[in-house]
Parts: structure tokens; sequence; C-alpha cells
């Protein structure tokens, strides 16, 4: 596909109709790096010392080279055993930013009707509160397991499964639109690592934020600069 820069920083393929945000019925994004400003796991390795080993792998994995999500994913956790809560709390509290534009944007989905669901590989711990702050309406991510106040290293299985890969991102989203009624091409989903190109590819509008070049390439509109809320000029309330 072509693309056509639609403003500076706002990149737009694949479509030529004007869409407007009423036409969607469910967004779902991303937390990392997309409706947050960090990669939590990324964050929570620096209590130990092990950031640069840590985020090594993520960028690895959200940028494609590493395909297996679980595994990379089991790697950086077995890194972060011995974590406290109390250095979890802080990462919560001292590092993580909601990203510019994601309270607007969500306000404004809300406002046409639209639900609102949060899909990430990262961690309850972080996504449950987002969730709250940002009137969130669904949210699925993997659960961190704890003895003793620190991380074990390993996860706590939940009813749908253990790891929130790229194929539990798509389908969650596409689950959650079913219970709802909603069709997939009246979802949008957004995200900016590679394994958020599975629920991308199944929602009718995909949208990157600040994404990898292998996720800004696929994607139906690319935010390059700016906040969120940029995709309100692409799709008029």
């Amino acid at each position: 596909m072509t693309a056509q820069e639609h403003s500076p920083g706002l990149m737009v393929q694949g479509f030529t109709a004007p869409l407007r945000l009423k036409d969607f019925k469910l967004i779902a994004f991303d937390m990392d790096s997309t409706l947050i400003s960090i990669e939590c796991i990324d964050e929570i390795a620096d209590a130990v010392g092990r950031k640069a080993e840590v985020a090594a792998i993520t960028e690895a994995a959200m940028r494609g080279e590493i395909t297996d999500f679980k595994d990379s994913l089991r790697r950086r956790l077995a890194l972060l055993k011995g974590v406290t809560l109390a250095d979890m709390e802080r990462v919560y509290t001292e590092r993580l930013r909601i990203n510019p534009g994601a309270a607007e944007l969500i306000a404004a989905c809300h406002k046409v009707g639209m639900k609102v669901l949060l899909v990430s590989g990262g961690f309850t711990f972080f996504a449950d509160r987002v969730k709250a702050r940002l009137s969130i309406d669904f949210a699925r991510a993997n659960q961190l397991d704890i003895a003793g106040g620190e991380l074990t290293g390993g996860l706590v299985m939940q009813s749908w499964g253990d790891i929130c890969d790229g194929a539990e991102k798509r389908r969650t989203l596409l689950e959650v639109a079913s219970l709802l009624g909603i069709k997939p091409h009246e979802c949008i989903a957004m995200g900016d690592g590679a394994n958020d190109l599975p629920m991308m590819a199944a929602a009718g509008l995909s949208v990157a934020y600040h994404a990898k070049p292998k996720v800004r390439e696929q994607a139906m509109v690319a935010i390059q600069q700016g906040g969120l809320d940029r995709l309100l000029e692409v799709l008029k309330p």
C-alpha cells in the first residue's frame, strides 16, 4: 500500500472513503508504549539492575525480530525474580505516565457510544490501574505470580490462559466484539509492536502509534508525531 501523509506525522494508507468515529463500536488499545509512555517490564527490571538485558529482548520482540513472544516474555520474567511489590509500586508512581491524547481519544469514543478495550502483553498490576484511570470498559493482561511480596519469575494461569501474546490479543478483540454483537469491521485496534499486528489485522481499522517500522508499514493509520487523539483528525466524531 502507498502511504499518504494526512498532515505532518500522520500517515494514512489503505482506504480513501471518509470514515467517522461513530462508524465504529469498539476500540482496542495495547498498553505499554501505546496508552502509557513506558515498557513496564523494562522499568521493573531496572529495580534489580537488569534493565539493559530485559530491554534488549523487549525491543527485539516488538520489532518482530523475536517471533515467539511467549518465549521472549518467559525469558524476561525469569530475570525479574526477586523484584518486590514496593519496587513495582515505585514504577507505577514514579515512571508510568499516560500518553498524550489518551484520555481525550477515549472520551471521544465513549461519547459516540463505543466500548473501549485494553489488551496487553504487560501486567494486571498496571493494566487494572490504567483501566480505572482512563474509564476503560474491559482489560486483559498477564498476572504476575507473587510469593512473600516478591515476584517469582512466573505468571498466574487465568481462565483464558497465562500469556497474552499476539494471538491472544486477536482472540480477545474478536471475543469481546462477538459478546457485544459487534462485527470485526466495526472495530479499531491500536498498537506499536509486532505482537499487536494480529489484532490490528482482524480489525476494520488498524492504527500504529509511534510504532516499530514493521507495524507502521502494515497499519492503515500511522501516528508518528503527537498524541493518541490525532486519530480524531482522520476519524471525525
